[in-house]
């Protein structure tokens, strides 16, 4: 006989998603959450979105949270892609997640240009 842990998502009393490590579990919990906040931020906005709309486009945000985030720190997209790919290549595969996550830090500990700028002012 075998033992089978599943870890189950439950979200309202529903049943979203099983997965097999709660590392998995508590990543795609996390989603939702940063989904609900995201739903309610854009139901108190000026824009009218029907409520479906709202939840595509929060899940849609919430699931593309690493891509969004540079966006909204003022990286363009298409230049970060290009450094990623560069790392990655260079890098290999096993550390593309390590690289990752220096990479916006990276960029972000680069932005002390602008800052330099307004001093000067």
């Amino acid at each position: 006989m075998a033992v089978i842990v599943k870890y189950i998502v439950v979200r309202n009393g529903e049943e979203k998603m099983t997965f097999a490590t709660k590392k998995e579990a508590d990543a795609y919990d996390k989603m939702l959450d940063i989904a609900d906040n995201l739903f309610e931020f854009l139901d108190n906005a000026d824009v009218k979105l029907s409520e479906t709309q709202m939840e595509e486009i929060s899940l849609l945000l919430a699931q593309k949270r690493d891509a969004v985030m540079p966006i909204l720190r003022g990286i363009n997209p298409q230049k970060r892609t290009a450094a990623q790919k560069s790392a990655s290549e260079k890098k290999g595969a096993p550390e593309k997640k390590g690289a990752e996550k220096p990479g916006p830090d990276a960029k972000s500990s680069e932005t002390p240009a602008p800052k330099k700028k307004q001093s000067k002012k």
